[in-house]
């Protein structure tokens, strides 16, 4: 019978480590991908006329789209090895999380995209540059998001944690792994924003006079 002994936890740390490493891929791919779409509507959001109008709808929407639901119908929405000419179109569980969190990331960096951008132009630009710890943010709390992957089988922190506890026997272990399991999240958010504080401290010293 497996217990919540030492070699059990020696074995399970670096996995959720290793579980932990795909939430930071999963999240560095949304960013990545929602920087680039972000700044294309904060950029348009500043114009005038249809571009302005449509760049703030295409915002609005993707602000109020949950990650789960979109998670699930990119998932399903493509079948299973689905080619094009050939060519596997599909996106991969990791990937199809990783989408799933891109509208959320483009948002977010549309709407601080645009009022960075405002501050710049009206020379404020101790102001603009807070849109590089903004960005931090965001990432940190993606990491913590991209744990829905576990029910598509992504094997990241969250699945790790629930498969470990699924192998233990008595529901105090389980709370026990699960205790663990959130105190290795929250030392990593915490870290994250620590160092996002860290990043506006630095820039205020730098850019404000004293």
């Amino acid at each position: 019978m497996t217990e919540l002994s030492i070699p059990f936890l020696l074995a399970f740390l670096p996995d959720l480590l290793a579980g932990m490493l795909v939430n930071f891929q999963i999240s560095a791919i949304a960013l990545a991908l929602g920087l680039g779409l972000g700044l294309v509507l904060a950029r348009a959001s500043l114009g005038a006329g249809p571009a302005r109008r449509a760049a703030d709808g295409v915002t609005g929407l993707m602000r109020a789209a949950p990650t789960f639901v979109v998670m699930f119908f990119l998932f399903n929405v493509i079948p299973r090895g689905a080619t094009v000419w050939g060519i596997p179109v599909a996106p991969s569980p990791l990937m199809t999380v990783a989408l799933s969190l891109v509208p959320y990331a483009a948002a977010y960096v549309a709407d601080n995209g645009a009022e960075a951008l405002r501050q710049w132009r009206a020379g404020v630009p101790e102001a603009a540059l807070l849109f590089l710890p903004n960005l931090m943010r965001a990432f940190f709390v993606m990491v913590m998001s991209s744990g829905a992957g576990a029910a598509i089988d992504v094997t990241e922190g969250i699945a790790v944690i629930l498969r470990e506890a699924d192998r233990l026997p008595s529901l105090s272990q389980q709370m026990v792994l699960f205790a663990i399991g959130i105190a290795a999240f929250g030392a990593c958010l915490q870290i994250g924003f620590a160092l996002v504080r860290a990043a506006q401290r630095a820039l205020s010293r730098r850019l404000v006079p004293a």
